[in-house]
């Protein structure tokens, strides 16, 4: 859960990690041409020849998100075969309280696949397809599809799980599987837009494996656990005290000991690195962020909903190229 920050701290943009030092995905451009489908046929010569135009074969089916995140991922596999709508687009706005409208009600009604978080992240999904009716839809839950919410664990699962580049590979790929399930002509595109996709995928797990072999075992601190995914992929260890980040995610206050145990962790220099939530403004947590500061902890911003104009795999080059440079200095 998040409150918006007056003055959030942004990690670097995809293009800004090249100066870091750290491998980090290339190439986007080209990416965008075989994620899009390649080139085309003119319109004007398939309609001569009596074949769909390439605006008639566009949006044959329907792709309803809970979150940008994830309508992000199903338009980079479906490109212009798939319609999509993400029903939280906006990244000041708290899926948690999330209140259904009739707009976003009509497109579940109508979605040939629905995508959603799970692990009681986006349940305003469940409800509103509840009250639709709608019984033909494929319905895909990450947290099913990670695997994660089946093991002894489960009533702990860190529902942050676009953090997680494992869980994403098998989102997509069941994305591509259920687009060829329902449309068998363009099968062939979705699965080569897959792999296109967790390719990038696997460039940045590579990354995290190379962090991993230098970093393995040092501690971080953390005000929530939106980025825990990431920071585990890398060998770090979580040193914050849980009572202080299950309260901060839960919009609770914070005990007074307990913060002092949090704040501790800078002043004895315990951990390489505080991750924060960027999105979440409280006057525990900035004394957190400045005690960080003030003993010359590197301190990276991280945010929980994916921010205007960059794309899911932009997003995740610089969060992870953020934590690289901080790690580094």
């Amino acid at each position: 859960m998040f409150r918006q920050s007056p003055s959030p701290v942004r990690a670097p943009s995809w293009r800004q990690v090249a100066s870091i030092g750290v491998p980090v995905v290339v190439g986007i451009s080209a990416i965008a041409f075989v994620l899009s489908g390649g080139a085309t046929g003119s319109a004007v010569a398939s309609a001569a020849a009596g074949a769909p135009t390439s605006a008639e074969q566009k949006a044959t089916l329907s792709v309803v998100a809970s979150t940008s995140v994830y309508g992000d991922i199903a338009h980079q596999i479906g490109g212009d075969l798939v319609s999509v709508t993400s029903i939280i687009d906006d990244p000041d706005r708290d899926p948690h309280e999330y209140q259904a409208d009739g707009q976003n009600q009509l497109s579940i009604s109508k979605a040939d696949i629905v995508i959603e978080n799970g692990a009681g992240y986006d349940d305003f999904i469940d409800t509103m397809l509840s009250s639709s009716k709608n019984t033909h839809a494929v319905v895909l839950n990450a947290a099913t599809i990670s695997g994660y919410d089946l093991g002894p664990a489960a009533g702990d699962l860190n529902e942050h799980l676009w953090y997680d580049f494992a869980t994403m590979t098998k989102v997509a790929d069941e994305v591509a599987d259920s687009l060829g399930d329902l449309d068998p002509a363009g099968s062939a595109t979705y699965r080569a837009n897959a792999a296109a996709f967790t390719a990038e995928l696997t460039s940045l797990s590579a990354t995290e494996a190379q962090l991993r072999t230098t970093y393995a075992g040092r501690g971080v601190a953390i005000t929530e656990p939106v980025p825990l995914y990431l920071l585990q992929s890398i060998g770090l260890v979580d040193e914050t005290p849980s009572k202080f980040s299950d309260a901060v995610e839960n919009g609770t206050d914070v005990a007074p000991d307990v913060l002092a145990q949090t704040t501790a962790l800078f002043a004895g220099h315990d951990v390489v690195l505080l991750a924060y939530n960027a999105q979440t403004a409280g006057a525990q947590t900035d004394q957190v962020v400045a005690a960080a500061r003030a003993a010359s902890v590197p301190v990276v911003g991280v945010t929980e909903t994916l921010p205007q104009g960059e794309s899911y795999l932009q997003w995740m080059t610089g969060n992870l190229a953020a934590v690289a440079a901080a790690l580094a200095e």
